[in-house]
C-alpha cells in the first residue's frame, strides 16, 4: 500500500524541487485530533438525529498540498457531525468541506480518502491541512497524496466533501461504520447551506480508490435502507479490496503487508471481540512492533512490515479467522454484504494489483450485477495497484461528470481489458489540461474552473 500514490509522489517531488521561487510555508502544524476537543464525541450524541451538525468551524490550518503548500480555495470548512457505528449505536465523526473558485454549488461529491491507519491522528480532517504531521516516516504523506485527484474535482467547480469514514476510533477495515459515515457525512453537508453555500438538493456523487472505495461501495449498498432520502446519481470507486480475508492471504510478505497490522488493529478498535483476539494471540515478539502500528499513519506502517510474514506472528491464524465470531466480523465488512448499489458504477481495477488479486473484484462485478446493478467495469492490463489509482482517474472523472450533469448512463453490466486507460481517446483529450491544471495547482494558482465573462 506504501506503493499506492508513488507515481504521484514521484511527479510531485519532480516538481516542487525547482519552485524555489514559491517559497514554502513554515510548518506550524495543527493540533493533533487526539489532543484536539473539536473531536471529541459528547455524552449525550444519542439526542442528535444522524447527519446533526454539533460543531462547525474554518480548519485551523489552511488545506495544502502535501501539507506544504496552500491550496488557493474559495472556502473550506470543517463540520463535527453525528452519525452511527457498526452496533447502530450514535457516534460522531469530522467532514471537510472544501470550495473551489467559481464553485457550482449544485454540484457535489463525497470523495473517500484511504487513510488505511488505526489511529484518529492520521484522519484526513487533519492530514489535509499544513503542516500536518504525526509519527513515522514522512506521516500523512500518503493521504495528502490524494488531494491531486481532488482538485481535478474542484477543478470542475464542485463541492468536495471527504469524511473521516473511519470514525471517532479510526476503525479502519470496519466498513459498516464507514458506510454510515459517508451518508451522514452528506446529510451534513446539505444542512450546512447556511455557511458553506451547498444547496439544499443538489446533484450527488462518491469517489474513492483502494481504502476508499471499499467503504464507498459499503454506503452505495446502505443507502437505500440507511439514507434513502439521498438522491446519489453515481459511483466511481477503483482498487476495490472485496473480500478482506482474501486480502490477508494476497498482501502477506509483499509490498503490501503493512495493511495487515493496521487492518486487524482497525478492527479491533470497533470490535472487541477482534481486540481480545489479537491481544490473546499476538506473539510477544512482535508486540512491541504492533504498538509502533497505532502511532504511525499509513507510509510508515508499509515501511516497517513490507514483506514481513505479518500473519506467521499471530499464533495459528487461520484457525483464529474460522472461528465464528471473528469469521461474522469479517464477512459483515466485506463488499456486497448489503445489498448492491443502485446508482450507477464506473468500477476500476489494475490486472496485477498485489494488495487484493483482480479476481476478487471480478467476483464482486458479476455478484453486483447478477442482482441488479448497472456497471462499466474497466481491467487495466498492466496496471498493479499504485499505477491503476492514476491511469483510470481520467475516465472516472468523466464518468463523474456525466452523472452530475444529468446524463443518462447505461443500464446493466459491461466489463472490458484495456491495455492501459491512458489509450483511451476521452482520456488522452483531457488529460494534458488536467495535468496542467494540477501542477498550476500546487504553485498557487486558484483552484476552480476559469470565470467566463
Amino acid at each position: 500500500m506504501a506503493r499506492l500514490w508513488l507515481s504521484l509522489l514521484t511527479l510531485t517531488i519532480c516538481v516542487l524541487a525547482p519552485v524555489s521561487s514559491h517559497p514554502l510555508v513554515e510548518r506550524a502544524g495543527p493540533t493533533l485530533p487526539t489532543q484536539d476537543s473539536f473531536y471529541y464525541v459528547p455524552d449525550d450524541i444519542e439526542q442528535y438525529p444522524p447527519g446533526a451538525i454539533l460543531r462547525e468551524r474554518k480548519p485551523p490550518a489552511p488545506i495544502a498540498a502535501f501539507g506544504l503548500l496552500k491550496a488557493n480555495l474559495k472556502d473550506s470548512r470543517q463540520i463535527f457531525y453525528r452519525t452511527t457505528d457498526s452496533f447502530g449505536r450514535a457516534t460522531a465523526t469530522v467532514l471537510t468541506v472544501l470550495v473551489p473558485h467559481n464553485p457550482d454549488y449544485t454540484k457535489l461529491l463525497s470523495y473517500q480518502i484511504a487513510e488505511d491507519a488505526p489511529t484518529v491522528d492520521c484522519a484526513p480532517s487533519y492530514a489535509l491541512q499544513l503542516a500536518s504531521a504525526t509519527g513515522g516516516f514522512l506521516g500523512t504523506i500518503i493521504t495528502q497524496a490524494e488531494i491531486l485527484l481532488i482538485q481535478a474535482a474542484l477543478e470542475q467547480g464542485w463541492i468536495i466533501i471527504s469524511p473521516d469514514h473511519q470514525g471517532s476510533k479510526a476503525a479502519f477495515c470496519a466498513n459498516e461504520l464507514a458506510g454510515h459515515a459517508i451518508l451522514d457525512g452528506i446529510r451534513a453537508a446539505l444542512l450546512s447551506s447556511d455557511t458553506t453555500g451547498i444547496s439544499k438538493d443538489p446533484a450527488i456523487a462518491l469517489w474513492g480508490y483502494s481504502g476508499g472505495s471499499i467503504t464507498s461501495a459499503r454506503a452505495a449498498e446502505l443507502q437505500p435502507s440507511y439514507a434513502p432520502e439521498l438522491k446519489i446519481l453515481g459511483m466511481a470507486i477503483g482498487g476495490t479490496e472485496p473480500n478482506i480475508a482474501n486480502v490477508i492471504n494476497d498482501a502477506n510478505k509483499g509490498p503490501a503487508a503493512g495493511l495487515l497490522p493496521s487492518g486487524f488493529l482497525g478492527l479491533g478498535n470497533e470490535y472487541p471481540v477482534v481486540e481480545d483476539a489479537i491481544n490473546a494471540n499476538l506473539k510477544p515478539e512482535h508486540r512491541q512492533a504492533w504498538a509502533k502500528v497505532e502511532t504511525q499513519c499509513l507510509l510508515a506502517n508499509g515501511l516497517d512490515f513490507a514483506f514481513k510474514d505479518v500473519a506467521g506472528m499471530i499464533n495459528d491464524l487461520p484457525a483464529l479467522l474460522a472461528q465464528p465470531n471473528i469469521s461474522q466480523v469479517i464477512a459483515e465488512n466485506n463488499m456486497g454484504y448489503r445489498g448492491v448499489p443502485k446508482m450507477p458504477v464506473f468500477l476500476y481495477k489494475g490486472v496485477f494489483d498485489e494488495v487484493s488479486a483482480v479476481k476478487d473484484t471480478d467476483d464482486i462485478y458479476e455478484h453486483y450485477c447478477a442482482r441488479g446493478a448497472s456497471i462499466q467495469y474497466v481491467r487495466d492490463a498492466l496496471a498493479e495497484h499504485g499505477i491503476a489509482a492514476i491511469t483510470p482517474a481520467p475516465k472516472a472523472l468523466l464518468f463523474l461528470k456525466d452523472v452530475l450533469n444529468g446524463r443518462k448512463q447505461p443500464q446493466g453490466c459491461s466489463r472490458k481489458t484495456v491495455v492501459s486507460s491512458l489509450l483511451d481517446p476521452d482520456v488522452a483529450r483531457i488529460l494534458p489540461a488536467t495535468i496542467l491544471r494540477a501542477l498550476l495547482d500546487l504553485i498557487g494558482k486558484p483552484i476552480g474552473p476559469l470565470a467566463v465573462g
